[in-house]
């Protein structure tokens, strides 16, 4: 009895299927003193509609700048949309990071998106708003400086704390990604 091969062009509508416990949204911080801030947004394709079966995985450095994981602080978040393709993750700010030329990089976050449909994962970053180290950030001068805003999150009406950073997938206003 053959067995069919299953496709391999797409990563399916699976990632609510077996994979919830590996789910977190929060970024855990024992530090006490290290404001947390919340970054919401939607993942959306090119017609403006919510992609719900996403999953969004958030990599970053600790308030101090390093990647090192340790029971005070875990730099790793993976988040689900919904059904209306929201998202949302409670962290800390990063420390900035030494980029490939020995600079410093702007603080930021590194996001990969999976989501049905896709051959080959996406890759982004979210910066932080009015963060003067922007202006230097080597990945960021490589941008053309009308897109960089797909990349820079937004303060929420709400207050200091909250963040909205959207994925927009073609059109327009499509999210900056990044060939690895």
């Amino acid at each position: 009895m053959a067995v069919p091969v299953t496709p391999s062009q797409t990563v399916g509508p699976f990632l609510r299927i077996g994979l919830d416990w590996l789910n977190t949204t929060e970024i855990e911080c024992a530090d006490a003193t290290t404001e947390r801030i919340t970054i919401e947004g939607r993942v959306l394709d090119a017609d403006g509609a919510p992609v719900p079966d996403a999953l969004l995985e958030f990599w970053q450095a600790s308030p101090q700048g390093t990647y090192s994981s340790s029971a005070t602080f875990r730099g790793f978040g993976r988040v689900p949309t919904d059904d209306d393709g929201a998202f949302r993750l409670t962290t800390v700010k990063p420390g900035r990071v030494p980029a490939p030329d020995g600079t410093l990089q702007a603080p930021h976050i590194v996001v990969t998106i999976f989501m049905r449909g896709l051959l080959r994962h996406l890759v982004s970053r979210i910066y932080f708003p009015d963060e003067a180290s922007n202006a230097d950030d080597m990945v960021l001068k490589l941008v053309p400086h009308e897109r960089r805003r797909t990349l820079i999150a937004r303060r929420a009406e709400t207050g200091e704390a909250r963040l909205t950073w959207n994925v927009v997938l073609q059109g327009a206003d499509e999210t900056v990604f990044f060939d690895l």
